[in-house]
């Protein structure tokens, strides 16, 4: 194995997860393999960004609900959208109804239908709403359930990359990272991100760091064995939607502790 995989995995994971203008060099397997693996740390960078601008306006004595709708407008600034995007279209093909190739055609479809706007519209509210609750009570609480959602959300692509899920389509950023991390791989990232989880929120005060981890990833879970029923397997955009909806229910499960 090359001692610069590390490298090569680190600059897939920011140059297909976010806008940061890195130069992805290699888009071969083992690359991409690296990259899910490390979808985690581009999680924290991401929170990180998002948290402070929350801080920070509170900071400058804004409100609550103007501090979390920043903390949401954030990662999706620095993902395009494109998780957004994937939650409304994977939305979209499991609402139709139609046989996986319709299905499948109708994801592939630049517009948003019905489905895919009702339920775009549910979680960005449901974020917004549990970020305030959050924020509302401690600056420290916020920044921390901002930072934890979007690690969980990139450690559900990690578990959505392991071996035995299959792409649903021969081509795009599904079928190039579909497979490509081994299952104890995944397991073991996913300890190592509920350990820093704990460890944190037990400092943060935050008793529900670790169910928020377990929750948000079972939830993402449950979506992705579904659309392996309805598709046959993983698109780029269920990838957006497996991050999206552990994004929200981490949130979520964070306001109510």
């Amino acid at each position: 194995m090359s001692a610069s995989l590390p490298l090569h995995g680190l600059r897939f994971a920011f140059g297909t997860l976010t806008v940061v203008p890195v130069r992805v060099h290699r888009w071969d397997r083992e690359a991409a393999r690296g990259g899910m693996l490390a979808a985690p740390v581009v999680g924290v960078v991401v929170g990180v960004c998002a948290a402070a601008l929350g801080v920070g306006l509170l900071a400058l004595g804004t409100g609550a609900m103007l501090a979390a709708v920043a903390s949401v407008a954030v990662p999706a600034a620095l993902t395009r959208g494109l998780h957004l995007d994937g939650l409304a279209d994977t939305a979209d093909g499991l609402g139709s109804g139609k046989p996986a190739e319709d299905a499948l055609r109708i994801m592939k479809q630049s517009d948003i239908g019905p489905f895919g706007v009702l339920t775009l519209v549910l979680v960005l509210l449901a974020q917004v709403a549990a970020l305030y609750d959050t924020y509302g009570e401690s600056w420290v609480r916020g920044a921390f359930a901002v930072v934890l959602s979007a690690v969980v959300a990139r450690l559900a692509l990690t578990f959505t990359a392991r071996a035995g899920v299959p792409a649903a389509r021969p081509e795009g950023l599904g079928a190039a990272v579909a497979g490509v991390v081994p299952g104890r791989w995944a397991w073991a990232v996913g300890g190592a991100v509920t350990l820093c989880a704990g460890a944190v929120g037990w400092w943060a005060g935050v008793v529900t760091a670790v169910p928020a981890v377990v929750l948000g990833v079972g939830a993402a879970e449950l979506l992705l064995r579904r659309c392996r029923e309805r598709f046959g397997g993983v698109t780029g955009d269920v990838f957006g939607g497996v991050a999206e909806v552990a994004a929200v229910v981490s949130l979520v499960v964070t306001a109510v502790g």
